[in-house]
């Protein structure tokens, strides 16, 4: 396998057989083994088995790179020496790293609020036509998903993509139908602060289909009945929606939202592509980047990290609590 002249797909199949091969032969083997122990242990043992290697993986590559990455928010930039509070003081006192952080907060609050809305209105709407009409708008709409956050704000570059005058014909496609009604070129990722909507319209596009998709699915699991026993009432779709459906479905909401909200605060390739974090539209995940591999301030780095899993923690425990409520109503 380490020969470079080998041929790379046997090379692929090879690695994919050994690696079923073995994890079935180490099942097998510690299977062996429980079934050696005495009887009244087994049961008890058994599933501490074949779960202990999935969380021995997790803990080396989850939980051991979060204890380290918080001790190194309190070293310096080189991992030497210990400063304390000293990388968090930085940050909350720094005029671009306090950019940074009210960036984010917006993105969680915009992105969530309209790729949720959105994605709840089309829903609603595909529910309501054929069978097939239906499918095709919801494959539509759901499409952007397949694009990488990468390969995404590259397509919208050519959306908002500028040439000065003088300098051949806009290929943007915003200031082509700008320019058309007799308007000067705008360099739209250079409007401060305008050019972070800009920004959070890429991530709503792709969320968007995400957010339809499942909550299509709960508005399908709400009992008919109850829908025609509110229409006997008296109730418009209107009413029928906030009254019945919503409350139905609230819970899925929660969850798609939060979903979304942990994916906001990740969010980098949109930034990094789109402008690098400059003219204000830089985020903490971005600038935890740019600390570690443009600045070498390992320390910095590490603590916009912790920044980053501290903000996700409370959103994680909101997901699992209406998991948990969404299982209990079954």
């Amino acid at each position: 396998m380490t020969d470079p002249e080998a041929n790379r797909g046997l090379v692929v199949i090879a690695a994919i057989a050994l690696g079923v091969v073995g994890v079935a032969l180490l099942f097998k083997g510690m299977d062996f083994l429980v079934d050696r122990l005495p009887a009244r242990y087994q049961e008890a043992v058994r599933p501490w088995v074949f779960v202990g290697p999935a969380v021995f993986i997790l803990g080396i590559y989850l939980v051991y790179p979060a204890i380290n990455t918080t001790v190194l928010s309190f070293k310096g930039r080189n991992s030497q020496e210990w400063v304390g509070l000293q990388n968090f003081t930085d940050i909350f006192t720094d005029h671009d790293s306090l950019i940074s952080l009210r960036n984010s907060l917006l993105w969680v609050i915009i992105v969530p609020l309209f790729a949720v809305g959105i994605g709840l209105a089309f829903a609603t709407l595909a529910d309501k036509l054929g069978r097939r009409a239906e499918a095709t708008a919801k494959s539509i709409i759901f499409m952007p998903m397949a694009i990488s956050m990468v390969g995404a704000a590259i397509v919208w570059l050519f959306v908002y993509s500028f040439r000065p005058p003088g300098f051949g014909s806009q290929i943007g496609v915003l200031n082509g139908l700008w320019t058309g009604l007799g308007n000067n070129p705008v360099a739209w990722l250079l409007q401060e602060p305008w050019n972070n909507l800009y920004l959070m319209i890429i991530l709503i596009w792709l969320e968007t289909g995400f957010a339809m998709v499942i909550l299509s699915a709960a508005i399908k699991a709400v009992p008919e009945e109850i829908i025609e026993a509110a229409r006997i009432d008296g109730a418009n779709d209107w009413q029928i929606f906030w009254r019945v459906t919503f409350p139905t479905i609230a819970s899925t909401v929660v969850v798609v939202a939060t979903t979304i909200v942990i994916t906001v605060w990740k969010v980098f390739d949109i930034v990094f592509v789109m402008t690098g974090g400059n003219f204000g539209t830089s985020v903490v995940a971005q600038r935890m980047v740019t600390e570690f591999f443009t600045f070498r301030n390992a320390g910095h780095g590490a603590a916009f990290a912790v920044i980053l899993f501290v903000a996700v923690i409370p959103v994680m425990a909101i997901n699992v609590r209406q998991f948990r409520i969404q299982e209990e109503r079954r």
